[in-house]
């Protein structure tokens, strides 16, 4: 496989998404760019959880999850929110498949601490060779990040690591953040590289504020072994040959 990006769409993204941006993801095909699709889902599951009056609170900056907390983000993520963004897909002319984290034992996790967090799962392996038959085949895959245990456990995992540790194991070329804004502005210019040592600095001075700290704080996260750089890019700019504009965030 030639080049492969992992694309991670934010649950409060998810309904912004334009003809633009699956027109990106068209185009990203046309030149040999095999795109991978990790998506979140938090307000729709919080508007679930309403609804059904199950209760669940926020613990470092996690979603606390009973196993009734589990059965709605599963349902939710891989039911509602999976289902609509691959049909969004292939109506855009692409062939995409949707899967959950549970097929194919697509990834695995254990639990990263059950008495504080409950089915909250870290990721400990990720089928990548499924993966990669898929994008032989031509197939998008647009993945939901509930993952499963070594004993068939379900396990809520954050998309940001989901996709981190898709990139990795499927040695993917980049990992881009979509959002609403085309990336760290400072005034009126974007910043187009930032390490984690100016994340630090910018946050510090009022440059890098409100919703774009928790995006900034994954990305860094995300770095590692086999992953140097991530992006967080406007999900419905119009991309070029050369792929997505946003600020590249290093180590």
């Amino acid at each position: 496989m030639s080049r492969i990006v992992v694309v991670k769409c934010g649950g409060s993204i998810l309904d912004n998404l334009t003809d633009s941006f699956f027109g990106n993801m068209a185009k990203m095909l046309e030149n040999d760019v095999f795109p991978i699709v990790v998506h979140g889902g938090g307000p729709a599951i919080q508007e679930m959880l309403d609804k059904l009056d199950v209760t669940c609170a926020f613990t470092d900056g996690l979603r606390t999850t009973s196993a009734a907390a589990m059965d709605v983000v599963e349902m939710v993520l891989t039911g509602n929110v999976n289902n609509e963004l691959t049909r969004r897909f292939n109506q855009a002319g692409m062939q995409a498949a949707g899967f959950s984290g549970a097929d194919a034992r697509l990834i695995q996790a254990v639990p990263k601490n059950f008495q504080r967090y409950g089915y909250v799962g870290d990721v400990t392996d990720v089928n990548a060779a499924f993966l990669l038959a898929m994008l032989g085949r031509g197939i998008v895959p647009v993945i939901a990040p509930v993952a499963v245990g070594r004993d068939g456990s379900r396990y809520n995992v954050n998309a940001d690591t989901a996709a981190g540790a898709i990139a990795r194991a499927t040695n993917a070329e980049r990992l881009i953040f979509v959002t609403d804004v085309p990336g760290v502005m400072q005034g009126e210019k974007l910043l187009s590289n930032i390490s984690e040592t100016d994340m630090e600095q910018l946050i510090a001075e009022g440059v890098i504020q409100g919703g774009m700290i928790p995006k900034i704080k994954a990305a860094v996260g995300s770095l590692g072994e086999g992953l140097s750089d991530v992006m967080i890019a406007d999900a419905n700019q119009r991309i070029s040959a050369s792929g997505f504009t946003g600020t590249t965030v290093t180590k």
